[in-house]
């Protein structure tokens, strides 16, 4: 069963955010797709990853580009797996659950990155959080502390004592 892990974002945005999750998870061997709801936040997304960090590379592509199997980071707006992803993370509060349940899932992570500053956002998360858990889910809730660092504040399953 896939991990599931709500990034609650506090101090900074998914902009800031998901390069590093994305950083660590190609450390890892990992395969990712980003998954947005609407064109103009992958666009918007797709330009942030290519200049965030002058110094480094990212490699990602987009869902308008060829060669999508190889890509190391898949960018799209739509429920597709190119690169045989063994995490993806979600934005703009994209329903997990169709996706999660479809050949689409990842193998290994999900993650829903929202602004708990956006009410529309964290109602959306709270939501999602419900119908996953009901629905058996292994849930992690994590939440950004005032240096930015992320802090477990949730599991479900509850762990037995």
């Amino acid at each position: 069963m896939v991990e599931i892990s709500f990034f609650h974002l506090k101090t900074r945005s998914v902009e800031d955010a998901l390069p590093t999750l994305l950083e660590i998870s190609l450390s890892r061997g990992w395969r990712v797709v980003v998954q947005t709801a609407t064109a103009a936040r992958l666009r918007a997304l797709d330009d942030h990853l290519w200049r965030y960090k002058p110094e480094s590379f990212l490699p990602h592509g987009a869902k308008a580009e060829s060669g999508a199997e190889t890509q190391p980071v898949y960018l799209t707006d739509s429920d597709e797996n190119p690169n045989g992803a063994d995490v993806r993370i979600f934005v703009e509060g994209v329903e997990m659950a169709p996706v999660l349940a479809d050949e689409a899932a990842p193998r290994l992570r999900a993650a829903l990155l929202f602004n708990g500053d956006n009410d529309d956002e964290l109602q959306n998360a709270r939501a999602q959080w419900k119908t996953l858990r009901d629905a058996g889910q292994t849930l992690i809730y994590q939440q950004q502390d005032e240096n930015g660092r992320w802090m477990e504040k949730a599991r479900e399953p509850k762990a037995q004592s």
